[in-house]
This record gives C-alpha cells, sequence and structure tokens, in this order.
C-alpha cells in the first residue's frame, strides 16, 4: 500500500488537514462529540426513511398490528386482523401508536397509513444508541475513543437499515446499552467511589424497557455478561451496588401489569405462542426458512458492520492481548457469550447480533487511541478495502435502477463515485494517516453510499414495492370501497388498504364480488384462470382495472397483478 508524498497538490493537502482538524474540533469537548454525533446519524439515517414504501414482512406487521391498536382502541391485545400476534410484548406498539396519533394530532394527512410515523420510535433509538454508544465508552476509554465508536455504530449498515424499519430492534439496542453503560460504571468505578440511586435505576428501568420490548433477549445478553464477570473475578460482590432487591422489585413492577393483562386475556395463548412458537422454535429450527450454521454472523459481519469492520479485525490480537485489562474484560463479557449462543441458536438473521457491535466498536475503538492495531502488511492490504466495499453495493442498487425502471440515476452515479473516492483515500492513506483518519474517511464514504442506495436508489424501485404501486394506481369512486386479494398476500397490502382486506383464494374471490357494488380483487396471474372459471360459474359481471408488474422479493420472483371490480347488473 502506497502512501502520498509531500509533492501532493496544494488543494489535496489543504483537503486532508481539514478532515484531521474537524476530527480534533469534534472531540474537543462533550457537546461537541454529541452534537457532531446527532448530526452524522442524521445523515446516516434520514436518506429514504420519509420516502421508502413499507416493507414487507416484519415492519408492515408491526405497524398493522399498531395501526389495529388505534383502530380499536385496545391497547392491551396484538392482533394482525383477527389473528393474535403474540410473538413480542407491547412495548413497541404503544411508542409506535404514540407517534401516529401524535401526528394525527398535528394534522398529518393520512397518519395512520403513514409508515414514516411508525419508524420514528426506531430513527430516535437508532440515534440514542450512537449516544449511548459515546456515554458507555467514556466510562472505558478517551472521549475521542468515545467519539470513534459512536462513529462505527452510526455509519455501519446494520444500525442504518434498522433505524429506517418500524421494528423493535434499534430500541432494544438502546435499552441494552443503557444498561450496559450503566453495569459498567459500577462494575469499573473504584474502591471507595459511592454508587448512589442513579445507575441501578437506570439499569433496572433499561432491562424492564427491553423486557417490554422484545422479551427476555435483554436479560440473556446481560445475564451471559454479568455470569462471565462473576466467575472470571471469582467474585459477584459489585453487583450489590446495583441494589437487586430494589431492582426485582421495580422491574416487575414495570412488567408485570401489562403481563398479567394480556394472559387474563389470552390465557395459554401468549404463552405458546412467545414462547413456544417463537422464541423455542428458534433456538431449535429454522423458523421461517431462517436457518443458517455456525459462523453465519462473523462471516455477514464484514458487510453489517462496514466500515468499522476491518478495522475491528485488525483490533482483535491486541483486544485478546489485553483481555485483563478491567475494560477489556468488560466489553468481551458483554460480547463473546451471547455471540456464541447466537451462532448456535438455529434461526439466524443479521439483526439478532445488534445489540453487541457497541462492544465491538467500542473495543475497536480503544485499540485506536492505544495505537496497537495490526501492523502486519498482509493483514492490513487484506482487511482496510473501503472502496471495494463501497462500490458493491452502490453498483447493484444502480444497475438494479437500470433494469427495472430504464433510467441512469445520474445523481446516484455521482454520489456512488464520490462514495468510492472517499473510500479509496481511507485505504490508500491508511498507513500514512493512521486508523482514526481513515475511518473518518471511510465513514463519509459510508453516508455517501448511504444516501445514494436508501435515499435515491430504493424509493424508486417501485417494481419492489407491488402493494404501494397497487395503492397509488388504484381510483376508487366510491366512498366505502372493499378489497380482497388472491395469490399475494403481503401484510403491507392490509397496512396500506385497510384492515378488512380479504386475503382469499381465487374462488372465493369470485363470490366476494358478487357479493355487492364497489368491491375490487387483485388477482395474482397464476390465479387469474380459476378466478374466471368460478366468475363464470356464477354468473358474475365485472370489469377489468390496471394491470401490472412487480417483484415479490419475499418469494425472490415477479408476480403479475390484475385489479378486477364488481359491476351492477
Amino acid at each position: 500500500m502506497g502512501t502520498f508524498t509531500a509533492e501532493q497538490p496544494g488543494a489535496f493537502w489543504s483537503l486532508r488537514n481539514a478532515g484531521a482538524a474537524l476530527l480534533d474540533f469534534a472531540t474537543a469537548s462533550h457537546r461537541r462529540a454529541v452534537t457532531f454525533l446527532v448530526l452524522v446519524s442524521l445523515v446516516s439515517f434520514i436518506p429514504g426513511f420519509f420516502n421508502i414504501p413499507p416493507i414487507d414482512r416484519d415492519e408492515t406487521r408491526f405497524a398493522q398490528a399498531t395501526k389495529q391498536m388505534i383502530e380499536s382502541g385496545d391497547y392491551v391485545d396484538i392482533r394482525f386482523q383477527d389473528e393474535v400476534r403474540y410473538k413480542k410484548p407491547v412495548g413497541i406498539y404503544w411508542m409506535q401508536a404514540a407517534f401516529v396519533r401524535a401526528g394525527e394530532a398535528l394534522g398529518i394527512p393520512q397518519a395512520r397509513t403513514t409508515i414514516w410515523l411508525y419508524r420514528m420510535p426506531s430513527l430516535l433509538a437508532a440515534i440514542g444508541a450512537v449516544l449511548l454508544t459515546y456515554w458507555t465508552g467514556l466510562a472505558l476509554g478517551s472521549r475521542r475513543a468515545a467519539y470513534l465508536a459512536g462513529v462505527m455504530l452510526a455509519c455501519s449498515i446494520l444500525l442504518g437499515i434498522e433505524a429506517r424499519l418500524a421494528k423493535t430492534d434499534a430500541m432494544l439496542l438502546l435499552t441494552t446499552l443503557a444498561a450496559m453503560g450503566a453495569l459498567a460504571r459500577v462494575y469499573l468505578r473504584k474502591p471507595d467511589d459511592a454508587v448512589g440511586w442513579r445507575m441501578p435505576a437506570l439499569f433496572w428501568t433499561a432491562i424492564a424497557a427491553g423486557v417490554l420490548i422484545k422479551g427476555p433477549l435483554i436479560i440473556m445478553v446481560i445475564g451471559l455478561a454479568v455470569v462471565t464477570l462473576a466467575v472470571t473475578d471469582r467474585s459477584a460482590r459489585w453487583l450489590l451496588a446495583l441494589r437487586p432487591a430494589f431492582g426485582v422489585l421495580w422491574l416487575a413492577a414495570l412488567v408485570l401489569p401489562w403481563f398479567v393483562a394480556i394472559i387474563g386475556r389470552s390465557g395459554e395463548t401468549f404463552f405458546v405462542e412467545s414462547v413456544g412458537q417463537d422464541l423455542l422454535s428458534k433456538v431449535f429450527s429454522g423458523q421461517e426458512a431462517h436457518g443458517a450454521p455456525p459462523l453465519f454472523y462473523l462471516l455477514l459481519f464484514w458487510l453489517t458492520f462496514w466500515p468499522g469492520a476491518p478495522l475491528a479485525a485488525m483490533a482483535a490480537p491486541d483486544v485478546w492481548a489485553n483481555r485483563r485489562v478491567p475494560e477489556i474484560r468488560f466489553l468481551l463479557a458483554w460480547l463473546v457469550p451471547s455471540w456464541i449462543v447466537f451462532e448456535l441458536v438455529i434461526t439466524k438473521l443479521p439483526h439478532y447480533v445488534l445489540p453487541l457491535y457497541p462492544a465491538i466498536a467500542i473495543l475497536t475503538a480503544w485499540t485506536i487511541e492505544h495505537g496497537t492495531l495490526s501492523k502486519v502488511r498482509w493483514v492490513v492490504r487484506s482487511t482496510v478495502q473501503w472502496p471495494v466495499f463501497a462500490a458493491i453495493p452502490a453498483i447493484a442498487a444502480i444497475a438494479g435502477l437500470i433494469i427495472l425502471r430504464h433510467q441512469l440515476g445520474l445523481v446516484a452515479w455521482l454520489l456512488a463515485g464520490l462514495s468510492v473516492i472517499f473510500g479509496f483515500f481511507a485505504w490508500r492513506l491508511y498507513e500514512s494517516d493512521g486508523a482514526a483518519r481513515s475511518l473518518a474517511r471511510a465513514a463519509v464514504s459510508a453516508q455517501l453510499m448511504s444516501v445514494t442506495v436508501f435515499g435515491i436508489v430504493l424509493p424508486l424501485l417501485l417494481p419492489l414495492f407491488p402493494s404501494a404501486m397497487l395503492e397509488r394506481m388504484l381510483n376508487t369512486d366510491c366512498e366505502n370501497p372493499s378489497f380482497a386479494a388472491v395469490g399475494y398476500h403481503e401484510p403491507s397490502l392490509v397496512f396500506l388498504l385497510g384492515t378488512s382486506v380479504h386475503l382469499i383464494d381465487a374462488s372465493r374471490a369470485a363470490d366476494f364480488l358478487k357479493g355487492g357494488s364497489c368491491r375490487f380483487a387483485f388477482v395474482e396471474a397464476r390465479q387469474e384462470r380459476a378466478f374466471a372459471k368460478r366468475a363464470e360459474a356464477i354468473g358474475l359481471l365485472y370489469g377489468q382495472g390496471p394491470r401490472f408488474e412487480a417483484i415479490n422479493y419475499n418469494g425472490g420472483r415477479w408476480i403479475t397483478i390484475a385489479v378486477y371490480r364488481s359491476e351492477a347488473r
């Protein structure tokens, strides 16, 4: 890997030095560090946040269940249409409902089908998680290292995706970080330092919030960390500073009311679905075809934690060498046991390991700050491939735009090119300028890539969103239309067109149209013959509306949907 020399043009050197000066300026005080981290987070998370259509399936299942809570006024039970949805507790639904109701109060048109209102808890949680990574990092190292850890998390691809989805994982990350940050301050305090009540209260409240959001997962992550520290230290006396007697009572007071209410409403159904069908089936089988072998997360890490992943790989040898340092021991206890569990669980989805990424970011930043990243030349050459990782997602997105929409996307080309350029200089100047400055350049590269993919290209790829296409082209001239869908049953259709959408088969669709006026059936092409046969048998008069092609990315195939409307005799 070569370096630039003093003969380079003055403009280049000015820009290069300006980047270093900006990093120094951002870390000169806590207020500046927090301000810059918020700005970095907004640039990373906002592109596409408002204009990417609803995503199937998890996002729209959560959003639709929240919408039904608002429609019914029942904030205890959780349902998707007529089916109970007890896989996750109620916390995220309450948060989403609060933003939707606020949107209605502010006069936002069609607030209940405005997906970005449901995404607001995830966005705020992602920003909060970046700030809490900084806060937790301050308990373990310098301000500069804590800031770099926050930047790594803010620019990571995985958190960028979760910040844009109306589901639980960004909020679970926030609660886990709050608890682990408090735990770090208790564990690493000096023997004579008083703990007080603030950190224990934060610790137990964060656990309670995490349980209400995603059940026992937060307890697993924190519990494994605590047990690991107790075993390695051969003592757990420091846990007494967390006021466990008070904490357990406080935890029960926060979480039991809803659990008692939902059990009273559903009986054993809640436990059957949440524990039996969701939790245990993920442990022992590949739920919903999401099974994967061990080391899946380790391989995926290179993409999901980009641009920090290469530096994390180079930090690993020094981290292990310093595993007995209290700060490193704490972070490894947070990371390693839970990571092993996630690798062993049969069902694997990329976001499961997100609560562990702050530990990796802080460990990496700690090693950067101490100047002990691996300097083995072949390791450096093979890992710091920022321009390659910048180019691949952007090229794939632009290729999709050309193929699916026959558009060149010139602005996307420009931003993608800039992303690759910043990635190139992060790689090229790594040896001369060091890891911190290269990370800053790679972060800019990641943000430009985020704007390209999420902000420009993805919202234009309408064929990826059949429900949104259908909603836009559907022209109803009656007050209370009714809808049915055949062959395409994605939850986004229910979210956008109404809870009463009938998800049925072809023969029942013909009967549905015959049942009254102003009825619409959306029939996927493979079901049209059965639909026409039944319509002829019952003497149905119907009109055909628009017909379009799209991609059902959950099925991984092209689909054709035709719209049929009932007609009076």
